[in-house]
């Protein structure tokens, strides 16, 4: 049984789980980029919340359905139809053979998620079945999707669901990221400092699963490139030398060498998938406690709908 790609979109892959535990041997964690739009795609047609699934970035694939088949798709705001007519998300939708989907390009927020009742298959490689495209490790052969190809998927019958609106993320256009200090912070001026987290940042065309540049007047940085190479994280915001601050995403490297001036805090970081050229962010600073207390504040809400929200947040 499989689904056919008829049109690939600008940039779609197959993603799942992070890769756990091999930074140490230079392997990044790569993943769903909003491991929450995942989950919740997931959690419509009956899947374990990291079930590999579609992520497409900014325009959608055209699919055909070989087999009848449910789906749904979460995660950034677009138009999508099903035999021509419209396909709402956030609810489980029934396919039959020859039914042909179609997304559209992403009008608020960068990714949407497209999962299949007992997921799209893909090789196991380091302990996840994501799509790593610069190793070209895991999905589909290690790259996104092209023309032609056949998705394998499991069809299996689940009920139809609905996202209560509660647990529907809203898409934006303005972000608002909660970010604690980091090691080398110290090398920006105090102006600097200030202006970090308290200035309104523009996303920059530099925006992808790596990471995305921030573009706004630049910091004043002591570094002068020539800081030794330490590790990094998804989240982690560097100050290179240009004085524009960029902040680490999915795919990042596991050791950079620029300051590290801020990490994204963990209840916030699924948000950096949904981040795309030209929108606004603006850094709030917190405390490492403050940070951890609203991490559990946040876990504690989302269980209600996703019972194991910790292993993906």
């Amino acid at each position: 049984m499989s689904i056919t790609v008829l049109k690939p979109g600008l940039q779609t892959t197959v993603q799942s789980r992070p890769r756990i535990g091999l930074r140490h041997l230079g392997v990044p964690a790569s993943g769903a980029a909003d491991p929450l739009s995942l989950a919740l795609a997931n959690r419509l047609v009956g899947n374990a919340w990291d079930t590999p699934a579609l992520e497409a970035t900014l325009l959608g694939p055209a699919l055909r359905f070989e087999t009848p088949c449910a789906f749904a798709i979460t995660g950034a705001h677009a138009a999508a139809t099903l035999g021509g007519d419209a396909v709402a998300f956030h609810e489980t939708v029934f396919a039959d053979a020859g039914d042909e989907l179609v997304t559209g390009a992403t009008e608020k927020g960068a990714r949407l998620y497209v999962s299949v009742a007992g997921g799209f298959a893909a090789e196991d490689i380091l302990g996840s079945r994501s799509t790593y495209l610069p190793a070209q490790l895991g999905g589909m052969r290690g790259r996104a999707l092209e023309e032609g190809d056949e998705l394998t998927v499991t069809s299996v019958t689940v009920p139809k669901l609905r996202t209560p609106e509660e647990f529907r993320p809203p898409m934006s256009s303005s972000w608002a990221l909660r970010a604690c200090k980091s090691f080398e912070i110290n090398q920006l001026s105090d102006d600097g400092r200030n202006r970090l987290f308290g200035d309104n940042w523009t996303v920059g065309n530099r925006a992808d699963r790596m990471g995305l540049q921030l573009e706004g007047p630049p910091l004043e940085v002591s570094s002068n490139g020539r800081m030794a190479s330490a590790p990094v994280f998804p989240g982690t915001v560097q100050c290179p030398e240009n004085g524009a601050p960029y902040v680490l995403s999915a795919d990042a490297g596991t050791v950079g060498g620029y300051p590290r001036v801020a990490q994204v805090a963990r209840a916030d970081r699924h948000l950096l998938g949904q981040l795309r050229p030209g929108d606004h962010v603006r850094l709030l600073r917190r405390e490492p406690q403050a940070a951890i207390d609203e991490l559990r504040a946040k876990l504690d809400y989302w269980r209600a709908w996703l019972d194991d929200i910790e292993r993906l947040i």
